[in-house]
């Protein structure tokens, strides 16, 4: 499996299967969500929210709309509840899962997000360096590509930078 480290938008890339970085209650605000709910097109957040609420490090799935993608993976790395704070173990979780739900689909790209990080307020070189274990340590069964993405250039350089030493450890 290629694991490569991206920047840019995660709405404007091109894979079976695009990860929203999601709360339990599927509901699509800003972020991750805002970005893929607005180039979808589509009544992408209420097909979400129907599938909701989902416990924390779960996934849904629903259909791409007009985003480059079969389908977004919908990863809940935050709960929508209590002080709405992602926890490592429910970033790994959510990471996991996500990879797994794409192999169930048959997917050969996916990409993944830093979960957990920004609205869910988890440090991003940590958040980051969760996100790249879990990614490197999967075995796949239909996964060939696996993209982890950031938006700015500072986070893509952390990212990056956390990609090396994980493959290196």
């Amino acid at each position: 499996m290629e694991f490569t480290v991206v920047q840019g938008d995660i709405a404007a890339e091109s894979a079976d299967a695009l990860v929203n970085a999601a709360g339990t209650s599927l509901h699509m605000g800003s972020g991750v969500a805002g970005a893929l709910r607005r180039s979808a097109n589509g009544p992408i957040n209420e097909a979400a929210v129907e599938q909701g609420p989902v416990d924390l490090g779960a996934v849904a799935v629903t259909d791409a709309f007009d985003l480059d993608a079969e389908y977004v993976i919908h990863a809940a790395a935050m709960p929508h509840y209590g002080d709405g704070r992602a926890t490592e173990e429910s970033i790994r979780d959510a990471t996991r899962n996500a990879l797994a739900k794409a192999d169930d689909l048959g997917c050969e790209s996916v990409v993944v997000p830093v979960l957990g990080t920004g609205a869910a307020g988890f440090e991003f070189e940590r958040g980051a360096r969760l996100v790249c274990e879990e990614v490197w340590a999967y075995d796949p069964s239909t996964l060939t590509d696996v993209r982890v993405i950031a938006y700015s250039e500072s986070e893509y350089r952390t990212l990056e930078e956390v990609a090396e030493t994980v493959r290196s450890e």
